[in-house]
């Protein structure tokens, strides 16, 4: 696994979302920077936590000039019914041949409960209007990957 760093350019991407809408990197890219967050798998504990957290602090993310996109390998309508049901407000992205996480570097061998197998690992990258990577986010805990962002963003702007 060979994941991205600050300063490396980002993959332009594009991906079809919850309501199998298409989403460009290159469009949100022109007028925000993007919070470009991986995660395992939509409904699931620590991915629920992470994506309300986010939903619930959308607003103070687009004060500082911020839209989050996340991106799994799940199918679009694991994606829609994980939007339903947590009222998320921001897209979910539909990566099913972990072509996007290979570009970004975050797909490879994870461990869990004794058994190895490949998939996503759970990493952020803050992406610059510019296209280039500005951060990597990859110390947080699910509960708190919200606040360490932010207060990124916060420092950095």
């Amino acid at each position: 696994m060979n994941t991205l760093k600050a300063g490396d350019n980002a993959p332009l991407f594009s991906l079809q979302n919850q309501n199998d809408e298409t989403v460009e990197l290159k469009a949100l890219l022109e007028s925000n920077q993007v919070l470009v967050y991986f995660y395992p798998k939509a409904s699931t504990p620590g991915c629920t936590v992470q994506a309300e957290n986010l939903r619930n602090e959308k607003a103070q993310l687009a004060e500082l000039n911020t839209v989050a996109v996340g991106i799994s390998p799940d199918p679009i309508k694991r994606l829609k019914n994980f939007e339903t049901k947590k009222e998320l407000n921001f897209d979910l992205l539909s990566d099913e041949d972990h072509a996007i996480a290979d570009a970004f570097g975050v797909w490879g061998l994870k461990k869990f409960m004794g058994k190895e197998y490949d998939g996503i690992h759970r990493i952020s990258f803050l992406v610059s209007q510019d296209g280039k990577i500005k951060h990597v986010f990859d110390k947080f805990k699910t509960k708190d990957h919200h606040e360490v962002v932010i207060n990124f963003l916060e420092e950095n702007a």
